[in-house]
């Protein structure tokens, strides 16, 4: 695999004989994180590493295929993406990012004190997400609700508590100021997140930047979830956004849809969605 990259396989899982044996190591790349399991688990076994390509799993020694749902295992990979891709996108990423921080700059500056008026408080809004590979990081946002956002119980009632610990959004939020729904329905209250697009904590297309409770609800998934930087904008942000929520388990398909499809043919496509939804106002 480490020899010939081209193959696109992702290591999931080692399969030994011998449970006591933990660590394995194949062409110099170790393999210590991955889950051992004895080889009399699975029926038809043969060899001892498996790699997934996302729709089944391989064994290397006898290149015989076992399929995803009869093993259980391989769930959440996902080939690499090409380095002209993450080239590409990294670089579009600085200069995009760059680009809107440069002109978007005094704008901002006159939109921050009328925030701060708004809102009584601080015009930008930090709170923890987590990047590629689970690394935390702090995302930047034009606060949009009043200052004591984070007493749940002063604002909402115990339904919509309720909601919030499933979805992190509530309908009708009364936390929400007139200048921030303006802000969220066109989405301008994500422009400082840029930043960290220029910081490489996001990129501008990708999954949606999550929590680490939002994160449970990707269950076997989270691993591929993470294998991608989250973005600005992506297939959640400009779609069903609004109806696509992780109890349905809609959101979870659309974010790992793109995880498993992204090129740079459809980043493009999103970039431009992006403006049209901003356009129609349906943030929330």
């Amino acid at each position: 695999m480490v020899r010939c990259p081209r193959w696109g396989y992702v290591p999931m899982r080692l399969f030994v004989a011998a449970p006591p044996c933990f660590e394995k190591v194949l062409a110099g790349a170790s393999l210590s994180s991955a889950r051992v399991i004895s080889s009399s688990e699975l029926e038809t076994a043969q060899g001892d590493f498996a790699f997934s390509t996302g729709h089944e799993v391989v064994d290397l020694d006898h290149r015989q295929g076992f399929s995803e749902a009869k093993l259980s295992v391989g769930e959440g990979a996902v080939p690499k993406k090409p380095l002209y891709y993450r080239v590409v996108k990294r670089a579009f990423d600085v200069v995009f990012s760059a680009c809107v921080i440069v002109v978007g700059f005094i704008p901002c500056v006159i939109l921050c004190a009328f925030i701060a008026a708004d809102t009584k408080g601080s015009p930008i809004y930090t709170s923890i997400r987590v990047g590629r590979g689970g690394r935390p990081f702090q995302i930047l946002k034009f606060r949009s609700m009043v200052v004591d956002s984070d007493d749940l119980e002063r604002y909402f009632t115990a339904a919509q508590i309720d909601q919030w610990h499933r979805e992190h959004k509530v309908d009708d939020d009364p936390r929400i100021t007139k200048l921030g729904a303006f802000l969220r329905s066109s989405s301008i209250d994500e422009i400082p997140q840029f930043i960290n697009v220029l910081l490489g904590h996001l990129s501008v297309i990708g999954p949606r930047a999550i929590t680490f409770d939002e994160l449970k609800n990707f269950g076997d998934n989270q691993d591929l979830l993470l294998s991608c930087p989250p973005g600005v904008t992506g297939l959640w942000q400009t779609g069903p956004r609004n109806v696509a929520t992780f109890e349905s388990g809609l959101r979870q398909d659309l974010e790992l849809k793109y995880v498993v499809n992204a090129s740079l043919k459809l980043d493009a496509e999103l970039f431009f969605r992006t403006f049209k939804t901003m356009a129609d106002g349906t943030g929330k």
